[in-house]
């Protein structure tokens, strides 16, 4: 835990220009906050952090070419001074664990910006968690039932890489493995290896079975 800074640098990353603007009005309407970086993608949240390192991110989770929870975790890694607050319309509690395990501090509903997202802003900057009531509700009655844990509760989960989740987001999204490559700087190659694991590891037989799983888990939202 830490002292709130007098000054917040702040990254917005939304794909909804409306949504960015009216964060910023928001938040620039507090003296001595600055909007850094205004992104609609995850990719170009992660390039925005890494050079920039403001005090708080805020992103949404469905973004185009990179969705806001894998952004999360390069975010965290590249500039782990940066705190993440996850901006979204979709409440889960899948969603909410997977936010948790990105390295997330922080959850608000959009629905709820206008009277919570000063105070979430104020508390990730003082490295503090910020969750609304409801979400921690769901946190919570997730925890209560966790003791209990049923067969789907226990089932795990096929174990991708970074570059393996983000291929998956691409294919998903319609890119063409040439695409991908162009779009990640790798060879055909390599992008023809990746998908020959992800559809190993997923026990997938056809680009619907990876569109499938990618909705299934927040990887993609097209």
């Amino acid at each position: 835990m830490g002292e709130m800074p007098t000054s917040i640098r702040i990254l917005l990353a939304d794909d909804h220009d409306v949504v960015r603007h009216g964060l910023r009005a928001l938040l620039e309407a507090r003296p001595s906050w600055k909007i850094c970086a205004e992104v609609s993608d995850g990719r170009d949240a992660v390039k925005a952090a890494m050079e920039l390192r403001p005090d708080v991110a805020i992103l949404d989770v469905s973004m185009p070419s990179m969705n806001g929870l894998d952004a999360t975790r390069q975010i965290r890694r590249s500039s782990p001074c940066t705190e993440v607050l996850i901006f979204t319309m979709h409440e889960s509690e899948q969603l909410i664990r997977e936010v948790l395990s990105a390295g997330a501090k922080g959850y608000l509903l959009k629905s709820d910006a206008g009277q919570h997202v000063v105070s979430a802003v104020e508390a990730l900057a003082a490295h503090r968690p910020y969750f609304n009531w409801k979400v921690s509700e769901t946190i919570l009655e997730g925890f209560l039932r966790a003791a209990t844990p049923t067969e789907e509760t226990t089932a795990t989960q096929p174990s991708l890489t970074d570059r393996e989740r983000e291929i998956l987001q691409l294919l998903a999204e319609a890119k063409s493995n040439r695409e991908i490559a162009v779009r990640l700087n790798i060879s055909l190659k390599t992008v023809e290896t990746h998908r020959a694991a992800i559809m190993r590891k997923l026990d997938a037989h056809s680009i619907v079975d990876l569109v499938r799983y990618a909705l299934r888990n927040n990887i993609t939202s097209i």
